[in-house]
């Protein structure tokens, strides 16, 4: 009697990834999926950890889905293992380390990952049928990460220059100007991935009463905040005491060290896009006159947690 032979099956596999890198400070994070490009076979999952103190999420939308405002997820938030297959979208809530998320991927195609709270971290996971083999192996991906990683933070200390050496002066300076956050916008085969410096450049600044402090967000991509005393519950909107100059920056004056005043976000407009209305000119600068003499802290409302804080200190 004839053995019976029956078809060898493939094992499905367990791939690995990071979401984010940081700096021993917190001062610069890597805004990217590393790797950002990931080849596997359908039924295999990837988990993704969560390294850093800046949250993130790991989303995928279904194809030509109207990418959701956050937090509100896609809608709604996915359990941890999900499995994707294109039809329906899948999504973690906000999430810090330490944390990992898994997604299995059941059907064979190109998918599309981002993050709902940055929008250019972005990456690509190809899914192919089982009998196609595989390019890259696990080793592969993670020295992939390791090398994406290092040049993401050694451009962030490029944009952000020696931070140090514009803290801790208590001398006067003739240009009142401090830079809100820097950034690196890069872009590779499988996706967008950002530098972010998570600090107030010249962030202790010594002027006189009277005198006004401007602050610029140089990054491409994320948003931050100018916050002086209570801190609002949503960041998004200036309060109720700023104004707007002719040249569209935001403006306010502060007369007490108790006074409550919020820029709202000072950020980059999204990008321009064929096919899209026109973007207008985003507010990326804000300014605070100082009536009297006094210490002012203030702080990022969305990255204080990162010690993106600062200090005026108004001399009489």
């Amino acid at each position: 009697m004839a053995a019976l032979t029956l078809p060898l099956v493939a094992q499905a596999e367990s791939w690995h990834a990071s979401v984010g890198a940081q700096s021993h400070d917190k001062a610069l994070q890597a805004m990217a999926f590393l790797p950002n490009e990931m080849w596997i076979h359908a039924g295999d999952d990837i988990t993704w950890k969560f390294v850093t103190d800046e949250i993130h999420t790991v989303t995928f939308l279904k194809a030509g889905q109207v990418r959701p405002p956050f937090p509100v997820g896609c809608p709604g938030f996915s359990t941890n293992p999900a499995t994707f297959d294109g039809s329906t979208c899948v999504t973690t809530g906000p999430i810090v380390k330490p944390s990992t998320f898994t997604v299995t991927f059941s059907k064979a195609g190109n998918f599309k990952l981002v993050c709902l709270v940055h929008l250019n971290m972005t990456a690509t996971v190809h899914v192919l049928e089982l009998s196609e083999p595989l390019p890259h192996n696990q080793e592969f991906y993670d020295d992939q990460a390791e090398d994406e990683a290092e040049r993401l933070l050694a451009e962030g200390e490029r944009a952000g220059g020696d931070r140090d050496s514009h803290e801790g002066h208590h001398g006067h300076r003739s240009e009142d100007h401090v830079i809100a956050g820097a950034g690196e916008l890069l872009g590779t085969p499988g996706g967008r991935e950002n530098l972010v410096v998570m600090r107030f450049i010249q962030g202790e600044t010594v002027i006189h009463a009277g005198e006004t402090v401007e602050w610029s967000n140089a990054d491409p991509s994320s948003p931050h905040t100018i916050t002086f005393g209570v801190e609002p519950a949503n960041p998004r909107p200036p309060s109720a005491n700023v104004t707007v100059d002719t040249d569209g920056a935001r403006h306010a004056v502060i007369q007490s060290t108790a006074d409550n005043v919020h820029s709202g976000f000072i950020g980059p407009a999204p990008e321009e896009r064929v096919g899209l209305n026109q973007t207008p000119v985003p507010f990326t600068r804000f300014r605070v006159t100082f009536t009297k003499a006094g210490i002012y802290p203030y702080i990022c409302a969305l990255h204080d947690d990162l010690g993106m804080k600062g200090e005026v200190i108004v001399l009489p």
